[in-house]
């Protein structure tokens, strides 16, 4: 049957077909009754793994450790003792032991910058060349410096050849008035005497040069010991 609603002519609408949705079982819980046996890692098997060198993976690998490496492995397994705690106790050793070892090193370093030589503090002193008066009852105007001075550079005692050079020169000065020399007086007080401030000073300069090598005790070479006695023939030459 055909319809005309405002002039529209067309066929009866078929109605769709009502579509039931499945309804889904509810979730049932089902517990797992299996038994489980627990695997545990063999300690044993993996310790010794790893002290195979084919299971030791690195990156980069480049053949295997440097000389160097093997070296320390093989210093430090000289002290891998079958006891633990030996073990243990030896390294606290050693670590202390460096530790000390360090701190010696610097306090050396520090003493030796400071101008003091501590490696003669445990040598003999050294040979003394036999003079015919003592230290303490010297008198410059009793000395023959030039025979004193040849006998002690003759068994290589440069020290006490500065000596005789030192006390060359005050009687050097004694003999020219310009200083007052008497047994118990000091250096400083012969430097502070000197009324020319250059002689003062170059004085100054080979007092230090004396007390450095005489009262520190510090062994010098011939060359050394050239260098020195022409300063104080420089000095001798400036005060004629």
């Amino acid at each position: 049957m055909l319809f005309c609603i405002h002039g529209y002519a067309g066929k009866t609408p078929v109605p769709k077909p009502v579509v039931k949705m499945a309804v889904k079982p509810k979730a049932v819980l089902v517990t797992d009754t299996a038994t489980v046996t627990p695997r545990q890692f063999d300690t044993t098997a993996l310790n010794a793994y790893k002290k195979r060198p084919e299971f030791v993976y690195r990156e980069n690998y480049d053949g295997g450790p440097s000389l160097w490496t093997r070296f320390w492995r093989w210093f430090w397994s000289l002290f891998d003792f079958k006891d633990k705690k030996l073990t243990s106790n030896f390294m606290v050793f050693l670590k202390y032991f460096f530790i000390a070892l360090g701190v010696a090193a610097i306090i050396f370093l520090v003493l030796k910058l400071a101008g003091i030589n501590v490696l003669n503090t445990f040598r003999r002193n050294p040979q003394v060349a036999k003079l015919a008066y003592a230290e303490s009852e010297e008198n410059i105007h009793e000395i023959d410096f030039d025979t004193e001075i040849e006998k002690a550079v003759a068994v290589n005692n440069y020290r006490l050849a500065v000596r005789m050079l030192y006390l060359k020169s005050l009687k050097q000065l004694s003999d020219k008035g310009l200083i007052d020399w008497q047994l118990n007086k000091t250096n400083t007080t012969y430097i502070n005497e000197l009324a020319d401030i250059n002689q003062r000073e170059a004085f100054k300069n080979l007092t230090h040069k004396f007390e450095y090598v005489w009262y520190g005790d510090f062994a010098i070479n011939g060359d050394v010991f050239k260098n020195i006695s022409l300063l104080f023939n420089n000095f001798k030459e400036g005060t004629a």
